[in-house]
């Protein structure tokens, strides 16, 4: 099973990335079970040396958006990786705002698209983004100016590739009429499986699908589940072999784990070593049918 894949047809990348979304604080005065993403991490320190951490250990895709932190994200991924190696591929998403801790809203004007992108320039301190990509589609504009917006970002030599989040296979056709689509970024992982037929059609257009929450809850790796016996199997972890059914599941599979612990981050990296028997690899798709 290939460890790399050629985003776009253009960048090598390692097939598990990493995103940075758990790289953010807790908003102060809110539940802590929720992942607020609303401020940079208070140790900066630790942050910066994951982030190059993981690019040492092999991972090259880093995934963000502007709305992560309020920007902090990407500010905190300069301050840890620019100058960028050629070979790191920096994913980032505009067309979301976050005005509370609690809020995720759709906006996708085409100036304010335009105007995204710039401050994620300024931000990332490059003068192009590797991969940029329509965070939501917003209902009260249409794909096609929205689409259109990133795609004069690429005539102009300021963004390379685009990509989509949370879109039907109808929305992939339509956008790819206006500019090629190098990803799609949809909820899916091992017992979330809603977007299947997104996950077939992105494998039979070579399109890279980056699936976030790839991990699910969690409530599936009970110590007597078929998840845990498959990890006993193969003297690794739950966590692993669930990335690892990701890697299996299609060619075109990218999975972005997020974590801000050392450790956990070199687990998720080795994901990419485990081969899955084709009757484990079913065993695992019966724990939720699509």
């Amino acid at each position: 099973m290939p460890t790399t894949f050629k985003l776009g047809g253009e960048l090598d990348v390692s097939r598990i990335g990493y995103g940075t979304m758990r790289l953010a604080d807790q908003a102060p005065g809110f539940d802590d079970a929720v992942l607020h993403v609303w401020r940079a991490p208070a140790d900066r320190k630790s942050a910066i040396a994951l982030l190059r951490r993981a690019v040492e250990a092999g991972v090259n895709l880093i995934d963000t958006a502007d709305a992560y932190g309020l920007g902090e994200s990407e500010e905190l991924i300069a301050e840890a990786l620019a100058p960028y190696r050629e070979d790191v591929v920096i994913a980032t998403k505009v067309g979301a705002v976050h005005p509370s801790p609690t809020e995720w809203l759709s906006l996708g004007h085409p100036a304010y698209l335009r105007q995204q992108a710039e401050l994620s320039l300024r931000r990332l301190r490059t003068d192009h983004l590797d991969l940029l990509q329509l965070h939501r589609v917003d209902s009260a504009y249409p794909l096609a100016d929205q689409v259109g917006a990133l795609r004069q970002l690429v005539d102009e030599g300021k963004a390379r590739l685009i990509g989509l989040s949370e879109v039907g296979v109808e929305e992939i056709r339509a956008a790819a009429e206006i500019t090629p689509i190098a990803s799609v970024q949809n909820l899916y992982n091992l017992t979330h499986r809603v977007a299947e037929d997104v996950v077939e059609y992105t494998a039979a257009q070579g399109i890279a699908f980056l699936p976030w929450f790839p991990l699910g809850s969690g409530a599936h790796a009970g110590a007597d589940g078929v998840l845990a016996e498959i990890a006993a199997e193969l003297d690794t972890t739950p966590v692993q072999v669930s990335l690892a059914w990701l890697l299996h599941r299609s060619p075109t599979m990218l999975p972005i784990p997020g974590t801000s612990a050392a450790e956990h981050l070199e687990q998720n990296i080795a994901a990419a070593r485990i081969r899955l028997s084709d009757s484990q690899f079913e065993r695992l798709s019966a724990i939720a049918a699509p």
